[in-house]
């Protein structure tokens, strides 16, 4: 019995924000269509700018799980801009909490309307959120030989025009380096090899083509690259081998206690743009991340383990910047679900709101 009650505490810790953060969706895309009718024959910029707003009202309550209901800490080494910038956001991947690290990131310079992600492909099949994200500025890619590089200049060219702000977050490893697949990494290890470049241990060989074509196609727009470099405290067996970064519904369960997010700040000037330049300066950004990463999980130093170099910022983030949004989206979707006609239409929106994004993703660019 008692063993029954652990257990399902234990589910309910992950259960309960989930089930919000998917049961807030349709009220959200209702309040977003609405949004897009009405400004069908405003400026372009103005619908962005909105939409913008109405985007981080639904990102701001998610991260009043993934921070204010898991207690997490995060701590910040470097300094982070407090002004909003047009940024290409790269960074280690390791987990899909990675998505939450840059809007965490995000939040503490009022930017967090302006994150828009490069995906791969097959995520834009997502009910409600891929089409979503889509639309939003978010780019979905191919990976190797099938990456479209025009689809994608194309479509940061078509936000870029209009000036729409840009936190572009890119992964460059284009898939999660997870200590546990050892072919994965061997792979990746491999290629450097065959490649001529150095070989990387805690984190996978990156990509350069999406990051490179963000830049490129933006260079014109953007202030600056952040680089960023992110560990989950608590990622360590008891024989002192790194494991598994945290899935998200570890991460809401409370598993892991804080969070290190290492971040440079690159004047997009320095950035070399001729192709086999930025390949190389690419790597070596991540030859400095693959180090960051091994000091902090095998540091013979004690104090050095755990924490990246220099002083960490703990940066709390106040539940005044999270907790509105979720009274505000829960305020629109509980009077659906209490009458019939409510109801209805919370079910049709999510139905027909899946299959039009099906179509609405392949129609479009």
């Amino acid at each position: 019995m008692l063993l029954s009650l652990v257990v399902h505490t234990y589910s309910l810790r992950y259960w309960f924000p989930a089930t919000v953060m998917l049961g807030t969706a349709p009220a959200y895309l209702l309040t977003w269509s609405f949004w897009r009718l009405l400004s069908a024959v405003l400026p372009t910029r103005l619908y962005h700018g909105i939409d913008d707003r109405i985007y981080s009202i639904y990102q701001s309550m998610v991260l009043f799980f993934f921070e204010n209901y898991t207690g997490v800490e995060v701590v910040i080494y470097g300094n982070i801009p407090k002004s909003k910038e047009n940024v290409v956001y790269l960074s280690n991947h390791q987990c899909t909490v990675d998505w939450i690290i840059a809007d965490m990131l995000a939040i503490r310079q009022s930017a967090l309307g302006h994150v828009r992600y490069v995906l791969k492909d097959g995520l834009k099949w997502l009910p409600l959120y891929g089409w979503y994200f889509s639309q939003h500025g978010g780019v979905y890619v191919k990976r190797s030989a099938k990456f479209d590089e025009r689809a994608m200049r194309n479509k940061l060219l078509s936000q870029t025009k209009i000036g729409t702000p840009m936190y572009l977050v890119i992964f460059p490893e284009g898939t999660r380096y997870n200590p546990e697949l050892k072919k994965v990494i061997s792979d990746s290890q491999a290629f450097a090899h065959k490649e001529g470049l150095a070989v990387l241990n805690h984190i996978l060989t990156p990509r350069m083509k999406a990051a490179h074509v963000a830049v490129d196609t933006m260079k014109g727009h953007l202030d600056a690259v952040y680089d960023v470099t992110v560990a989950y405290e608590g990622t360590v067996d008891v024989k002192g081998q790194r494991r598994a970064a945290p899935s998200m519904p570890e991460f809401l369960c409370k598993e892991c206690p804080r969070v290190h997010v290492y971040f440079e700040r690159l004047d997009v000037k320095e950035i070399p743009q001729e192709t086999a330049f930025f390949r190389r300066w690419l790597h070596e950004r991540f030859e400095i991340k693959d180090k960051l990463l091994a000091n902090f999980y095998d540091s013979d130093d004690p104090e050095k383990r755990h924490k990246f170099p220099g002083e960490g910022q703990r940066s709390p983030l106040s539940i005044k910047k999270t907790l509105p949004s979720l009274l505000f989206l829960g305020g629109l979707t509980l009077p659906m679900l209490l009458t019939e006609s409510g109801r209805k239409l919370y079910i049709n929106t999510w139905v027909y709101g899946t299959l039009a994004g099906w179509l609405w993703v392949n129609i479009r660019p």
